[in-house]
């Protein structure tokens, strides 16, 4: 078990890093916003399309996508229910507050602790799959909309169809579906770009943390609880659940998906409410809260189904 807490130590440690960094005043006052930018526009696309690329179609398409889709479908639909509905919350901050809910940290998180918790790295790949190509188009598009002050539906296509996450995450799942092998001289620079993308993302994410309180911020307290509520509790039991009665899957493909649903809240939320300038205070509080609370979650998990 010591073992698959390495994920969070390195995880632990970028973060850790960042805040340093912002608390000396390191990087200077621009360091937050430059460092978005690269990881949106240029490191994280490259990231995506080599994870997608290099992933096993097979793996990609298993009745491992289908669990995980509903089960994060169903607390996105909660939180925006109550989020908008009843809280009468904006559209931008519904979103990403339903994405903090819903959306794991299928990579950075997700890959090392599936190899030292499942023995493979290569499960979470459908979850990176519906994430970037599913939801990740959709919750570009509703931000554009909302933030943009002359957004029409074209406009909004047209701006997703060249979103580069979007972009990064359709070639390398063309290149894993279609069998290319692509030479080393592509994947070799590719790959180099990509593994900064996540130091870089996490050093950023500390950064922000420095002179930030959690649950400090007033009037947004119970949209952090209760995406990190929906997150770590309510994911994985629903998850549980479809995949025991509704798909009946195999006690390891159970397992699986059970680990899948109670990783923390993706980092890559609290990216775009950086780049969209909406929500920041809902996706950062979550995304440590649910960082810090997954491992007893994930212990549990193991504990009652492995």
């Amino acid at each position: 078990m010591l073992e698959s807490l390495t994920g969070f130590v390195v995880v632990g440690v970028a973060i850790l890093v960042g805040w340093i960094l912002g608390r000396i005043d390191l990087l200077g006052e621009h360091a937050r916003p430059v460092l978005a930018r690269l990881t949106f526009f240029v490191l994280s696309p490259f990231l995506l399309f080599v994870v997608l690329a290099q992933a096993d179609v097979h793996t990609l398409f298993s009745a491992l996508l289908p669990v995980s889709a509903i089960a994060a479908v169903a607390v996105i639909l909660v939180y925006a229910v109550i989020a908008r509905l009843l809280w009468r919350r904006s559209a931008g901050e519904t979103v990403i507050g339903a994405l903090s809910a819903g959306q794991v940290n299928s990579n950075n998180i997700g890959i090392p602790l599936s190899l030292y918790l499942l023995g493979s790295a290569a499960y979470p790949a459908p979850v990176i799959l519906m994430q970037l190509l599913v939801f990740t188009p959709i919750t570009m598009a509703i931000l554009d909309a909302v933030t943009s002050a002359r957004a029409t539906l074209w406009r909004a296509v047209a701006r997703v169809a060249t979103n580069p996450i979007v972009v990064g995450s359709v070639l390398g799942t063309l290149v894993s579906v279609l069998g290319i092998e692509l030479p080393p001289i592509v994947m070799e620079p590719a790959m180099l770009i990509a593994n900064a993308c996540v130091p870089i993302l996490l050093i950023a994410y500390g950064i922000s943390l420095h002179g930030q309180r959690v649950l400090g911020a007033p009037g947004r307290r119970r949209d952090i609880v209760l995406a990190t509520t929906l997150k770590l509790v309510a994911m994985p039991v629903i998850a549980w659940a479809v995949a025991e009665f509704v798909f009946g899957l195999s006690a390891h493909d159970v397992l699986i998906v059970t680990v899948l649903a109670a990783l923390p809240t993706a980092q890559n939320v609290f990216n775009y409410s950086q780049r969209y300038d909406v929500g920041e205070t809902i996706s950062r509080d979550t995304v440590f809260l649910t960082t810090i609370g997954c491992v007893p979650v994930l212990i549990l998990v193991t504990l009652l189904l492995g």
